[in-house]
């Protein structure tokens, strides 16, 4: 394992991940292409493999990532951001490179989350700007010469902080909102599909993401499964 990036294990399946129309449309379309990418390279036709997801946090980026690379079968490097942005003069473009070159030998999926953490927008007058600049350009040309059997997903919660080159290189622009009611039915559904039907009986709340959706659900779950553990055990006691 790297310093600059991890590899994650969890699985995650597609079908487990709640879209808006427009976006599971998209991502349908980009799976598609991969598992059909050869017929399509020998027309010469392009194959998109570099998509940008911006939105608000815990509506379901990460999740995106990894339950692509599942449904294509590739594994998948998480940069940590932490380590790559170096406070040393000249250290994060070539820890760009370093994470870029190992993905090079990898029919894989290179994930950078919170990607504005290396695109922001600096005040080119302050004493780094030479050193944005070089890491700007690093990730341009290798953005440009990424391999056609990787994958590159970078995700973001402020796509207005990213220089307006790096945008332009990824061929799919993905934003996902805050979900409505129906979506989060949906996902509470299928959170709780899993489960016995005598856990089931649950509150649901709605205009909160995800990720929060999920921490309500499952303290739920778990507090249910819990009293009726020590109902058992209490019944045992008294016979």
């Amino acid at each position: 394992m790297s310093a600059l990036y991890y590899r994650d294990r969890e699985d995650v399946n597609l079908k487990d991940v709640v879209f808006e129309a427009s976006v599971s449309e998209q991502i349908d379309q980009f799976l598609k292409e991969h598992k059909f990418s050869e017929i399509l390279h020998q027309y010469e036709l392009p194959v998109a493999n570099k998509m940008l997801l911006f939105g608000k946090t815990g509506c379901g980026k990460t999740m995106t990532a990894k339950a692509i690379a599942k449904e294509l079968d590739k594994r998948i490097f998480i940069v940590n951001l932490a380590t790559v942005v170096s406070s040393k003069l000249g250290e994060t473009a070539k820890n760009i490179h370093s994470i870029f070159k190992e993905a090079n030998y990898e029919n894989s999926v290179l994930f950078f989350d919170e990607f504005d953490s290396l695109g922001q927008i600096r005040d080119y007058d302050n004493k780094d700007s030479s050193e944005m600049k070089r890491v700007v350009n690093a990730i341009l040309q290798l953005i440009d010469n990424f391999p056609k059997n990787s994958i590159l997903i970078a995700a973001t919660n402020q796509i207005q902080m990213i220089d307006e080159a790096l945008v332009r290189r990824f061929e799919l622009k993905l934003e996902f909102n805050s979900p409505d009611e129906n979506l989060l039915e949906d996902y509470y559904k299928k959170l709780l599909e899993r489960f016995p039907k005598k856990y089931q009986n649950i509150e649901k709340k709605f205009g909160i993401s995800f990720s929060e959706a999920k921490d309500f659900v499952f303290k739920q779950i778990k507090n249910n499964i819990i009293n009726d553990e020590i109902s058992k055990l209490e019944t045992a006691t008294k016979n």
